[in-house]
Formats: structure tokens, sequence, C-alpha cells
């Protein structure tokens, strides 16, 4: 059962980069009582002691509030909610290490947006597996969230989504100022997949972009994109609504339009010519559409979702596929004209999207008759 918020509720943030240093700040802002762990102790001494981080936020002054260590039981001691923003491959063990330094009742909230390797769990799947904490005590947040311009404080929205109705509403409220508006729903599905799936399209548009192709080519894959997420996501029991909204739509303009995107930026250099391996190495931070293009494909396989858009970008991460070759809003299984969505599909193709239905449902039942992420909340 989550508790009402308090002005002053102790909080940590687990993770200094752009991210996780931003939320901080809107937290501090909020009124809460913020602590942020930062694996390098010289990146905590200077958001502790100047109130700066110049390697991810250049220019943007922290709120004097806000204090930072790299001792994680420091960080940890008495906090009401965690928020996690480390990179997703590394989330498994940071939660072995913090799980002791956290009390019974404490709200874990994940800001990271991907999917495990290995495992192809989402991140509040992987934080219920690495901690003995029921559901509710678990919340996601998602949105068009680009970091540097919430921190000049330019205003957004998000989305906070839990199991439980109440604890949204909690993480919501201390997660909300001026220029930052929280809002909840409980759809931890669709919210999480947005997030991840936005990532790869952002990298498709990126590469586009680094080729040389126009706005109408970007307008294509962004529009075809979203029918691409709406479907994984939906049929993993995520609410169509879901994609339609902050978590889903307006991540993916967001994150496909602007420059700040790590994975528009990426895309766009893998456009240019770079092999991945040089983007990897030119790239200060975690590029997450990169990590989850092999779990997301193989999520779409089970359970029979045709993704082009994420294929190509795989095969051109691959080297398979030239940059300049990549076309994937123009990929088809058929040379027949096909309705923009499933339901012209089933008026023009008399049931073409009744047989994918039949498909994705032979599938399922073939993978033991479901999905391993989980029920529709």
């Amino acid at each position: 059962m989550a508790k009402p918020v308090k002005r002053g509720t102790r909080v940590a943030v687990l993770g200094a980069g752009s991210w996780g240093t931003t939320f901080a700040k809107i937290l501090a802002d909020g009124g809460a009582d913020v602590m942020v762990w930062a694996r390098r102790p010289e990146l905590a001494r200077e958001i502790q002691e100047a109130k700066r981080n110049s390697d991810y936020l250049p220019g943007i002054n922290l709120p004097v509030s806000l204090r930072a260590t790299s001792r994680l039981d420091l960080a940890l001691a008495g906090a009401e909610q965690v928020f996690l923003a480390v990179p997703s491959q590394s989330l498994r063990d940071t939660l072995a290490a913090a799980h002791p330094h956290l009390g019974a009742t404490t709200i874990v909230v994940s800001l990271m947006k991907g999917v495990e390797k290995g495992t192809d769990l989402r991140m509040s799947e992987v934080i219920a597996q690495a901690l003995p904490i029921p559901p509710e005590q678990i919340a996601v947040v998602s949105g068009p969230n680009l970091a540097l311009e919430i921190a000049k404080e330019q205003p957004t929205a998000a989305v906070v989504s839990s199991t439980s109705l109440e604890t949204a509403q909690a993480v919501a409220k201390l997660a909300s100022t001026t220029y930052f508006r929280t809002f909840v729903n409980t759809d931890v599905i669709g919210t999480e997949f947005g997030g991840v799936l936005k990532n790869l399209i952002a990298v498709a548009i990126g590469i586009v972009d680094g080729v040389g192709y126009g706005e109408n080519t970007k307008a294509s894959i962004i529009t075809r994109g979203l029918v691409e997420m709406t479907d994984f996501a939906v049929a993993h029991g995520a609410q169509v609504e879901t994609l339609s909204g902050l978590a889903g739509l307006g991540d993916l303009i967001a994150t496909c339009q602007s420059p700040l995107s790590r994975n528009n930026t990426a895309g766009r250099l893998l456009g240019q010519g770079l092999s991945m391996a040089d983007v990897t190495k030119q790239m200060k931070q975690t590029t997450e559409g990169f990590a989850s293009v092999g779990p997301v494909l193989e999520l779409a396989k089970a359970k029979g979702v045709d993704m082009p858009i994420v294929e190509q970008v795989r095969q051109v991460l691959a080297g398979t596929l030239k940059p300049a070759d990549i076309a994937p809003h123009l990929t088809t299984d058929s040379d027949e004209p096909q309705g923009e969505r499933n339901l012209d599909d089933a008026q023009a193709h008399g049931g073409a999207a009744v047989w994918r239905s039949v498909k994705r449902a032979f599938h399922q039942l073939r993978n033991g008759g479901g999905s391993s992420l989980g029920d529709r909340p």
C-alpha cells in the first residue's frame, strides 16, 4: 500500500547520467529530499559540491538541495522511493547490490527504456525477479523526455504506470513541477514497450537522416513505426490507447526528431557510414536501441508480429544491409495493395488481417499459450 506523498519525502536516484540527474532535479524542484548515487566518486563530488554535472548536463545549475554520493548504502538510507536510471543491461547487478539497503515498503521506479539481453524481460520484470517486493511497489516512468530540454525547464509531460493506481499516483505527485506534468495509468506493459520500441524506430530515422533522405521518408517510417509498435505491444497484452499517448506516440515523435536523442544520433552516424563499433565508441552514453533490437525481434517472432522496420535496423547494425538501401516502410509480404491498418487489410484482402490473427494465435499456442511477460494489467 503506497503512502501519501509529503513534502520532503526522502528519495534516491541511482544513476547520474543525463536522465538520472535531470529526474533528480525534477524531484528536488518538486520538494523531495533527493540523494543521487553516481558510480564515479568524482562525479558525485561535482554534483554534491558544485551543483553541476558537466559530463552529461553542461551549463545546467542543479538545485542547492540536491545531494550526491558514490556510496550506494548512503544513497539508499531511509529512501521511501528509489528511481533507477542505470543502463538496462546492468540493472540486475545494481539491484543485487541495492537489495540489502532497501526498506520493506520502498517503492522502486524504473526510468529506463530497454529489454534485458538473454531473458527478454522488461525492466519492471527484472525488478520483480531481482527484489522480493510485490508488483504494487514497482512503477515505471516514460514519455517524451529529452533530458537536456527538461533540465532547462522546458515544459513537458510523462506517464507513471504501476499495477497499483495508488502507487502510480504517489510517484506522480512526487515527480511534478511547474515544468514537468505527470499523468498515470495501470498499463505497465504498454508504457514500458512504448519506451523500448520508439528507440528502435529512432535509430531507423537517424539512419535515413544520415544517408540524406528527406522528410517524406522520415514521416513514412515514423507512421509505419507506430503501427509496428502498437501491433507488438498489443500482442503482449498492452492497451492500444497507451501507444497513442505520451509513452507511445509522444515519445516516438520527440526521440525521432531531436538531435538530443542518443538513438537518433547513433543511427545518423550509421547512415553516414560509420560501423556499429565506431558508433559505440563515439557515443558517451548507452544507446538502448542497439541493445534492444535482438530481444525485441525474438519477442516479435514468438508472437507472430511482423516488424520490417526493426528487422532492417538489425541488418544495418549487422553490416548486411547498406544504410542507403533501408526502406522498411516499403517492405511488404505481398505484391497486392495492402490496407494501412489491419482492418483495411481485411476489407481489401477478404481476411488478411484475420489470417494474421490466426497466425499470431498459433505462435502463442506453440510457445506455451501466452506471454512470458505477464498478463494485461
